[in-house]
């Protein structure tokens, strides 16, 4: 009996150190690294043969659960003491507290990287590289870039890199530089966002940011700012593009001249970010495989 309570608990350990984990890993924001994979592959590819390939599928499967582990896991765990007031903490997301699965999650998810790598052409193995750096270097010393104002902001063009890389790897070119130009604004003007809902909390900690600094209402100029020239960059492209992306500097707009509490748009962006990027997938599919 003994030994059968034993098992039982020792499975039920098991099973809330991997939903531990699952919570850890933001699955509301999973599609923010998967997403551009898709995007990037869809946009490069020159036949339906090419959406299929092994590097398009492990670029995919990394980037939609073990990159999210490594990075929210890094961020979860140099932010403890941080987190210890953010109300977030206490509903949507997971609180870490000193759990010795997380860093070796996180070893594990940063090491998988390595084995995408012989899968992929080497014209993609710079974006992955840049990606586990910045991943990294945004949360954890000596670097911490997210305690620097702007340097926590530019950094997060790290969430386009899994495009760029699915780009290169398919094509076997680099993206345009317009396109890497208009998803890293994009990424800024998404990160200070997302910011927005911590200054208080992270003023509390003597935490410096880009949206501490600025303030509630300069941060949403800010974002606008960002949003706007990623959308004039992709506009450069196509002017289909440009228009696309235009929504993001008016929902700013909008949002920062309304009483809806920002805490609550927050929580809108994961769809708007879903069907904008299923948007421009589905143009890419539309020009790949109907030309």
């Amino acid at each position: 009996m003994t030994g059968n309570s034993t098992a039982v608990s020792s499975e039920t350990s098991v099973a809330n150190r991997l939903r531990y984990l699952l919570t850890l890993s933001r699955p509301r924001f999973w599609l923010y690294l998967a997403g551009p994979v898709l995007v990037g592959v869809a946009y490069a590819a020159g036949s339906a043969d090419d959406l299929f390939t092994p590097a398009a599928i492990a670029l995919f499967g990394y980037f939609l659960l073990p990159a999210n582990v490594f990075l929210y896991g890094i961020n979860d765990i140099f932010d403890r003491e941080i987190d210890a007031a953010n109300p977030k903490k206490d509903e949507r997301e997971a609180r870490y507290r000193g759990q010795r699965s997380v860093p070796l999650a996180v070893a594990v998810s940063g090491a998988l990287a390595l084995a995408v790598l012989p899968l992929v052409p080497t014209a993609a193995w710079g974006w992955i590289a840049g990606f586990l750096v910045l991943g990294a270097a945004y949360s954890a010393p000596p670097l911490r870039f997210k305690t620097t104002p702007l340097l926590d902001s530019v950094s997060n063009g790290l969430y386009i890199m899994p495009g760029a890389a699915a780009y290169a790897a398919v094509a076997g070119s680099q993206p345009p530089t317009l396109a890497v130009l208009g998803g890293w604004l994009w990424a800024m003007g998404m990160h200070t966002f997302s910011a927005i809902p911590d200054i208080e909390p992270d003023r509390e900690t003597g935490v410096r940011t880009t949206a501490t600094v600025l303030g509630e209402r300069r941060t949403y100029a800010y974002c606008g700012a960002c949003w706007l020239a990623g959308a004039i960059a992709f506009g450069a492209l196509d002017y289909r593009l440009g228009a696309l992306m235009a929504v993001y500097p008016v929902l700013v707009g909008l949002i920062a001249t309304s009483s809806v509490a920002v805490d609550r748009a927050y929580w809108w962006f994961p769809a708007i970010n879903t069907v904008v990027g299923g948007t421009l997938t589905m143009g890419g599919l539309w020009v790949t495989l109907y030309g």
